[in-house]
């Protein structure tokens, strides 16, 4: 099983590879703040500077959840809307980013 740190270091590699998509689809930064094992912040730009960057900083949306949850999210284990609705996933900011999310991960796939 990947660790969060290395699903944000794929997903680097990937928007930076897709730059043009991540600013046209989504244009927007997230900040990832993933807690327990193999968790940490990562700022993830897909709107100027596009990029992932482990550390904290400014965002428009921030995701909170444990780093295994959203291990399996991306891994298509676990649902991000039911993660929400069970409380394992907070959002602060712009939740219409929030809703953007999908698109996020569908162009660092």
């Amino acid at each position: 099983m990947a660790t969060a740190k290395e699903l944000m270091e794929e997903a680097a590699a990937k928007a930076v590879a897709n730059a043009d998509a991540a600013k046209a689809n989504v244009g927007a930064i997230y900040k990832f703040v993933l807690d327990g094992d193999g968790g940490g912040t990562w700022v993830m730009n897909l709107k100027d500077n596009v990029g992932i960057t482990e550390g904290d900083g400014e965002a428009q949306c921030t995701i909170k959840m444990a780093a295994a949850d959203y291990v399996a999210m991306v891994e298509g284990k676990a649902n991000g809307q039911q993660l929400f609705f069970s409380g394992k996933l907070k959002i602060e900011g712009d939740m219409g980013l929030a809703m953007k999310l999908q698109k996020a991960m569908e162009v660092l796939k």
